[in-house]
């Protein structure tokens, strides 16, 4: 029989490392409206170039990255001297899908990204797969 014996700060590591992953999930808004969703996702930090919004018939994803600027610090002396006491910012790839009841337009939608916020219009379209056979004698 093995016995596994765990020192009470390991789950206090445990914890912080899924705290970490809850907080690289940004926070959404979606409003409905009868035409079209209207999505909002907090992205603080996150340059314009490192957003990816994709669609497919019902769902939506978004994807960014938010980069640490000392480990892309372009002198690494500078870096070498920083003194750093506390850093309690998140860097990484964050991540986010959404399903939705109808589909979506995938020509039409629009985003814009703005003081942190990455603001989706996506239109709602009745995309009808239903396709008609005629019966023969």
């Amino acid at each position: 029989m093995i016995t596994l014996r765990q020192s009470p700060f390991d789950l206090f590591e445990r914890l912080d490392q899924q705290l970490s992953q809850v907080e690289r999930v940004p926070a959404a808004e979606i409003h409905e409206t009868e035409d079209h969703y209207s999505i909002r996702l907090e992205l603080p930090g996150v340059t314009h170039d490192s957003i990816d919004v994709k669609a497919s018939d019902r769902s939506l994803s978004v994807s960014a990255e938010r980069l640490n600027p000392q480990a892309n610090a372009a002198d690494v002396a500078e870096a070498s001297t920083d003194n750093t006491l506390l850093s309690e910012f998140r860097y990484g790839n964050w991540s986010r899908s959404f399903r939705f009841a109808h589909s979506l337009d995938r020509d039409a939608l629009r985003a814009s990204y703005r003081d942190g916020i990455l603001t989706i219009e996506a239109p709602k379209t009745d995309n009808r797969t239903t396709v008609s056979v005629k019966v023969e004698n």
